[in-house]
């Protein structure tokens, strides 16, 4: 996948308590930061974290100095005896929780990231214990009963319509939180709770630390490109291929050995099964135990309740429905890598393997459509693609961002940039691009500081970039296939969400907005890598300086839908297994998570499973998307219809570039997410435009 925001329940519950208890009010409410630390983990009002600084002290200390400090504010707010304001009650508990999520914020990319083990076992440490102590604050009954008590205020009762149904809002997530429960079942609550801090920050981990390689010979790694091969090559002449997406993916798309491409893939699949199966199993069963405890028969119809989908009905109804209208588009696509298999080896057999189909997937590019992504990635040296993302973003938004040099990270790869808009500072974000042991594998955006008004000011926000992009050699610069560069606009679209995001309050901001939305601001951003007009910006030949010929793009173009249909069921796929697990599945069951995965895996895809794997055990967004990976295709088609308005008026034209940012992305949760899309379309969105991305043009009805 391209693409996640890293929330785990800790966040997801911070980010849940924030929305409820954090509404606008009119006026300028303004909460004082807090007193400046020794810690580096607690910074001066808009200073950088001292990441290189930071040891596993301050971890431990800043988790508990923390944990005193908002036990301290909340019994404030909790015994005031002033008469309650927005001000003193909303806005004083949207800084509290404010800095709580920073905090932890921070640990968490630092279990993610640090390449000290030492660090890092820490930070996961600390992550366990402030996920525990989140779940106390969301079972402490006298914050219900202050927000409860807010509402019979005529201060309540001047607020606008829109923010009385923000509080109203706020009330209905207190109950989703246990407290139409009685005292013991919220007791009984708060242990699973913590249950499933553990077990989901467990499932994370396997994951990460999981470490599998091949052995290969020369003749097993024919056909891999000559940088690929130099940066695995071991002493002995013989090559480590391990599981990390740099290493996996070329390998499957380029070596011509099937066996060895079987056994990695294999490798690939069975990540963490070892250990995650069982994992999986007891987070399935707490999060069933949980919803039945607040009234809901199963943990998808709690997750979605308060998302755009709103129910369980409308998710199997989306799914179903997009499944029938690509199923001929994923048909043709099989049929047409079938018969490139067997022109190649001669055979007469009728299926193609799950691990050879990116191998001759490529072959048909190059030979029917003549896009060879060896070439291409030429043109795609990682300095230019970042130089390219930061013109186009600073052009459509009217920005600037200026590198910091000698900057306090936590890794010597790692950069700093400040974003500016007419010399006012806005953000500041972190790109730590390449991979390295015990490093989260994937790509994502870590917010670190949510964005809010305070007495000093705009509390600017700040995030980190993290992705696993290639390194370069001691010959050639570091290249990227296409698809990375996807990838690369797809997260920076979740920095800008967040960078610019300029709600009054940290609990409407960015990423709080419905999680089945969240996706739609970094989807939006991958159409430019598919823009002549943007690519030419920045698409150079890494040796010649050569701009991407308009012909290869044209192939590229004519190539981009090859496939598309059984990417389409395979995402599909994905959001039907999570669901099911979520929705229709009994893990106290006599079937197996595999066997959903395997049963689910040959209804939807084309593709056979491949016994003895077990993709579930790796499958990380089951933990932090429990019950809501069908939001990456809901998201999508808002994604796609936004963009419309771009391929309209100009990819690069400023006006739309304002008026996305300031509806969509300047606004966060500060309206439900339908009214911004209406908005910035200037009419209710339809599907026409995510289809026709998909290559479905006939099968799109006129839906204005």
């Amino acid at each position: 996948m391209n693409n996640r925001i890293t929330q785990n329940l800790f966040m997801a519950c911070v980010a849940a308590l924030a929305m409820a208890l954090m509404i606008a009010c009119d006026g300028g409410s303004k909460q004082e930061e807090p007193a400046v630390s020794d810690n580096p983990l607690f910074p001066a009002h808009n200073a950088a974290i001292d990441f290189a600084a930071l040891t596993a002290t301050d971890i431990d200390s800043a988790a508990a100095d923390l944990v005193e400090k908002t036990d301290a504010a909340i019994d404030g707010i909790i015994n005031m005896e002033a008469e309650r304001t927005f001000e003193n009650t909303m806005v004083a508990l949207d800084a509290t929780f404010n800095e709580l999520s920073t905090v932890y914020s921070a640990i968490y990319l630092m279990s993610s990231t640090h390449p000290d083990s030492t660090i890092r076992a820490h930070a996961s440490e600390a992550v366990n214990g402030l996920g525990k102590y989140s779940n106390e604050l969301q079972l402490n009954e006298d914050l219900y009963k202050v927000v409860k008590d807010y509402t019979t205020t005529g201060n309540y009762q001047q607020l606008s319509a829109e923010r009385k149904r923000n509080v109203d809002r706020m009330l209905s997530n207190f109950e989703r939180n246990g407290f139409a429960l009685n005292a013991e079942d919220r007791e009984k609550l708060k242990a699973i709770r913590d249950r499933l801090t553990e077990l989901g920050n467990t499932f994370n981990k396997n994951i990460a630390e999981y470490s599998d390689h091949l052995i290969l010979n020369e003749a097993q790694v024919a056909g891999l490109p000559d940088d690929w091969k130099k940066a695995r090559q071991q002493e002995d002449g013989t090559y480590k291929v391990d599981l990390s997406y740099p290493s996996y993916i070329p390998f499957m798309k380029y070596a011509e050995d099937d066996d060895a491409r079987r056994q990695l893939y294999i490798k690939y699949k069975n990540r963490a099964a070892d250990s995650n199966l069982e994992v999986l199993v007891d987070l399935l069963k707490a999060r069933r135990e949980m919803a039945n405890l607040l009234g809901y028969e199963t943990y998808a119809q709690y997750r979605v309740g308060d998302r755009m989908a709103s129910t369980t009905d409308n998710v199997w109804d989306f799914e179903t429905e997009l499944s029938a209208l690509v199923r001929p588009k994923a048909e043709l696509d099989y049929a047409e890598i079938l018969a490139v298999k067997k022109d190649a080896v001669k055979i007469s057999g009728e299926q193609v393997q799950p691990w050879q189909a990116s191998f001759y997937n490529n072959i048909n590019l190059v030979e029917n459509y003549e896009v060879d992504e060896a070439e291409v990635k030429q043109y795609f040296e990682l300095d230019q693609v970042i130089d390219g993302l930061f013109t186009i973003t600073q052009t459509l938004f009217g920005l600037e961002y200026r590198e910091v040099q000698d900057p306090s990270v936590w890794h010597p790869d790692v950069r700093l940039f400040e974003v500016y808009q007419d010399d006012k500072l806005m953000g500041r974000f972190y790109l730590d691009l390449h991979p390295r042991e015990n490093k989260y594998g994937h790509a994502a955006c870590f917010p670190i500081v949510t964005g809010r008004d305070t007495d000093k000011g705009y509390l600017i926000p700040q995030a980190s970039l993290v992705c696993n992009f290639p390194e370069p050699t001691e010959d050639k610069p570091a290249l990227m296939p296409h698809s990375q560069v996807e990838t690369f606009f797809h997260e920076f679209g979740h920095v800008l969400h967040h960078i610019l995001s300029r709600s009054e309050l940290a609990g409407e901001a960015s990423f709080t907005v419905s999680r089945d939305f969240v996706e739609a601001p970094s989807q939006i951003f991958e159409n430019w890598t598919w823009d002549y007009e943007s690519l030419k910006l920045f698409a150079k030949h890494y040796e010649t300086g050569e701009v991407l010929p308009r012909e290869l793009f044209d192939k590229m173009v004519a190539a981009k839908n090859v496939g598309s249909g059984m990417g389409a069921l395979q995402q599909i796929y994905y959001g039907t297994l999570d669901f099911t697990l979520h929705d229709r599945f009994d893990p106290d069951g006599e079937e197996t998570t595999t066997e959903v995965s395997k049963r689910l895996q040959e209804e939807i895809t084309l593709y056979p499973f491949v016994d003895g794997t077990a993709f579930e055990a790796n499958f990380g967004h089951l933990n932090g998307y429990g019950a809501g990976y069908y939001g990456y295709l809901w998201s999508n088609v808002y994604a796609q219809d936004m963009f419309s308005v771009f391929e309209k008026n100009g990819i690069l034209d400023q006006e739309t570039g304002k008026r996305y940012r300031d509806i969509v992305l300047a606004q966060g949760a500060t309206k439900p997410e339908i009214e911004l899309v209406r908005e910035f379309l200037g009419r209710e969105p339809n599907q026409k435009a995510f289809l026709r991305s998909l290559g479905l043009e006939n099968r799109v009805i006129d839906q204005d």
